[in-house]
C-alpha cells in the first residue's frame, strides 16, 4: 500500500507545485516508486516533469470524468521510478460536471485503489482552491503537505483549511 501526500492550499503561488515536483523526484531518485498526479487545470507539474513531445494517452480529466481505466493515464517520465498522471486545461470543467456525480468526493480514491499497490508513493499536486478536485485529493491522501509562505496572512488562510 503507497502512502499518498497531497499538496494543499487555497493560495496560489505558494510552492505547491514546485514543491509537488521535487518531492516526486527526489523519492524516485532513491529508488522509491512513485506516481506524481497533476490535480491542478494550470497543468504545471505535468509541464515540468514530462517531455512533451510525448503524446499523452490520457489524463487525469479523462479517469474522473470519461472513466477512462486509471492505468491508461500513467505516463512514464525520464526518471527511473517516476510515473505521472498529467493535466489538461479540460479539467477546468471538472469542478461543475463532479457536482452531479454520486459520491463525487470519493472518486480519486476509488480510481487510486486500483494501482496503489503499484507504488510506494503517490504526490498530488492540487489546484489553488478548496473545490472538488481538492476535496477529492485529501478524500485520497493519507497525509497533506501545506505548503505556506513566512507571512501574516499565510497563516491567516491556514486556519481556513
Amino acid at each position: 500500500m503507497s502512502h499518498v501526500f497531497s499538496l494543499v492550499n487555497q493560495k496560489g503561488g505558494v510552492g505547491k507545485t514546485t514543491s509537488s515536483v521535487n518531492i516526486a523526484v527526489s523519492l524516485a531518485v532513491t529508488e522509491w516508486k512513485t506516481l506524481l498526479i497533476d490535480l491542478d487545470p494550470q497543468c504545471n507539474a505535468t509541464t515540468g516533469i514530462s517531455n512533451l513531445t510525448k503524446k499523452i494517452p490520457a489524463s487525469i480529466y479523462d479517469v474522473l470524468m470519461r472513466g477512462t481505466p486509471i492505468n491508461k493515464a500513467i505516463t512514464h517520465t525520464e526518471f527511473d521510478h517516476l510515473d505521472l498522471i498529467s493535466s489538461t486545461s479540460d479539467l477546468v470543467g471538472a469542478e461543475i460536471e463532479l457536482v452531479s456525480v454520486m459520491s463525487r468526493e470519493y472518486q480519486l480514491k476509488t480510481f487510486l485503489k486500483k494501482i496503489q499497490s503499484s507504488y510506494d508513493f503517490i504526490i498530488i499536486d492540487c489546484p489553488p482552491s478548496l473545490g472538488l478536485l481538492t476535496i477529492n485529493a485529501l478524500a485520497a491522501s493519507n497525509s497533506i503537505i501545506i505548503p505556506i509562505q513566512c507571512e501574516y496572512y499565510a497563516l491567516e488562510g491556514l486556519s481556513q483549511l
